[in-house]
């Protein structure tokens, strides 16, 4: 049980709330990787999504446990609807961000990257699409196409009728069917491409980072006007190759980071920046900087989902984890 937990359940693992049993903070942690997941992923922020944890958590110590038939179900409807109603005043912070916004990275177990369903909903391209979302669009988003809900479920979290919810998740299901990559590369060309990448931008290499990266290459840098970064989208290949190259003689280490391999500099023992990579047909089309200190702790550590990732896969009460075919 980590801090935030230990905070959210009480450090004596029992709850705040007099009268309260066990078996209800048991259920809680049971459930706690699966509801930081949806609360992230909706948010794009660790930070904000352990502060749902723990309003969700105040929230089920509180009510008549023997009446809530499907914990579970009560949990997400509770986290989402908390995550909602973060979601808007994010948004109103982001209108006035320094800068373009990216999400705050998590550093991720390699094995993270074998399940490709969770990869491809928690990567920093994925978030960002994600972003363009309406806040219910996205909540229906997430909940029926990264974790399997059923539309009644769906509805009574994002209080909507299934109908509605159905309409809602074809047209987000369309809208990132349109700007998903066209393939997917394979883990060893990942992986080459990024030691290439890797050691082009160490000694300053622009001819072979012009090999690797796409003619329409964007370069997004996220300092929150707090750090140094470029304040709008780098465009084209000789741009960021230029942008890149004043990293010279830096030392990077690889890293999985939203379950995608990335890059990590660091400055006096520090995180100093955490640069993820997206790749299409063997090249690097997507660069995300993110050097805004504020979203950096979560990279300095590995969540504890990311080291349990089928513990919050959703399957069926008494069933295994759900699959989409």
């Amino acid at each position: 049980m980590d801090e935030r937990t230990e905070r959210a359940t009480g450090v004596s693992g029992r709850s705040p709330h007099s009268g309260e049993t066990d078996s209800a903070t048991e259920t809680f942690v049971v459930h706690r990787n699966l509801l930081f997941t949806v609360a992230y992923e909706m948010l794009g922020s660790a930070a904000d999504a352990e502060d749902i944890l723990q309003e969700t958590w105040l929230r089920w110590a509180d009510v008549d446990h023997e009446a809530a038939r499907d914990p579970r179900a009560f949990l997400v409807r509770i986290t989402t609807r908390q995550a909602l109603t973060r979601l808007r005043t994010l948004r109103r912070r982001k209108e006035s961000y320094v800068g373009p916004w990216l999400p705050e990275p998590l550093l991720t177990a390699p094995d993270v990257a074998e399940d490709i369903e969770l990869t491809d909903s928690v990567s920093m391209a994925m978030l960002l699409v994600l972003e363009t979302f309406a806040p219910t669009e996205r909540a229906v988003f997430v909940l029926r196409d990264v974790f399997d809900l059923g539309y009644d479920e769906i509805a009574q979290a994002v209080d909507k009728t299934p109908a509605a919810v159905r309409q809602i998740a074809h047209r987000a299901r369309a809208h990132v069917a349109a700007r998903r990559p066209r393939e997917v590369v394979s883990p060893p060309r990942t992986r080459s491409v990024l030691a290439t990448f890797q050691q082009a931008v160490e000694t300053g290499d622009l001819q072979r980072l012009l090999d690797i990266i796409a003619p329409d290459v964007v370069l997004l840098t996220d300092g929150g006007g707090v750090v140094r970064a470029a304040l709008e989208p780098v465009v084209g290949a000789e741009a960021v190759a230029n942008v890149l190259g004043r990293l010279a003689s830096a030392s990077l280490q690889p890293a999985q980071v939203n379950g995608h391999p990335a890059l990590i500099l660091r400055t006096g023992g520090e995180i100093d920046t955490v640069r993820a990579v997206r790749l299409e047909s063997g090249l690097i089309t997507g660069l995300y900087a993110v050097r805004n200190p504020e979203k950096l702790h979560a990279s300095a550590r590995r969540p504890q989902w990311a080291a349990e990732p089928e513990r919050i896969r959703l399957g069926r009460p008494g069933q295994a984890p759900a699959r989409r075919s």
